[in-house]
């Protein structure tokens, strides 16, 4: 299994989710900005599942060395990756922050990604599972510097989807709404329409399981994304959202 984000609590969430349920990984590859929080990870799934792991570097905003990655193979990908940056209106007009929320929530991820999907369509078979976000069903005031990024992400996981079915290879898009995590930490979410970890990663690994093309975390969220999604656009820019 490859963990792209495997600092994520999701992501970790998952992983102990996959090995509770039985799932049998011959290496984890934990791929992290942050060796050292990574590096407990792997002890913990070492001591508690007997699971054999490897903790890989990855930093996006550096160049990425490929030639690291050839001798990895495995049956399934979980990509956690994710970068919120500042939303506040200082944010918005801050270059810096702009191109890093594009950078890791896209641009310098989609290359990555590709890169496995290459070694899944030669094998014809497994799973890739990417972490995108309600935030990219439609552009809001709010946070549409970082929804726009992952509108991208889900374009990009819904054309590799199409692109990988003949190849036997299924694309699971997540789209969690709010997430109780350290991304969102202080934030005011309302508890109703808020996921922990442990929530979201069953919800995944049932919709892994069933094979779905799309999933939102709490049902809810497709609820409430198919009403903000058809609100008139003289009304939505009027929004405060």
């Amino acid at each position: 299994m490859i963990v792209l984000g495997s600092t994520s609590e999701v992501a970790q969430a998952f992983v102990e989710k996959a090995l509770e349920e039985g799932e049998k990984f011959e290496k984890i590859y934990l791929f992290t900005s942050s060796k050292e929080t990574t590096e407990r990870f792997a002890r913990h799934i070492d001591v508690k599942f007997l699971q054999q792991s490897e903790v890989i570097e990855l930093d996006l905003l550096k160049e990425v060395d490929y030639a690291q990655f050839e001798n990895i193979n495995s049956h399934m990908l979980f990509c956690a990756i994710g970068y919120l940056g500042e939303g506040t209106e200082e944010g918005l007009y801050d270059h810096k922050n702009t191109e890093k929320i594009i950078d890791i929530n896209y641009s310098k991820l989609v290359p990555v990604m590709n890169y496995f999907a290459r070694k899944f369509e030669s094998r014809r078979s497994g799973t890739i599972i990417g972490l995108s976000s309600v935030a990219g069903d439609r552009g809001r005031q709010s946070n549409f510097i970082y929804g726009s990024a992952k509108a991208a992400f889900t374009a990009y996981l819904s054309g590799l989807r199409n692109y990988l079915f003949d190849k036997k290879v299924h694309v699971l898009t997540v789209k969690p709404g709010f997430m109780a995590t350290k991304m969102t930490q202080g934030l005011p979410l309302n508890p109703k329409l808020t996921a922990t970890p442990a929530q979201a990663a069953a919800c995944i690994y049932k919709a892994y399981k069933k094979q779905k093309n799309v999933a939102y975390v709490l049902p809810v969220w497709g609820i409430i994304m198919v009403i903000i999604r058809n609100i008139p656009e003289f009304i939505f820019k009027k929004l405060k959202l």
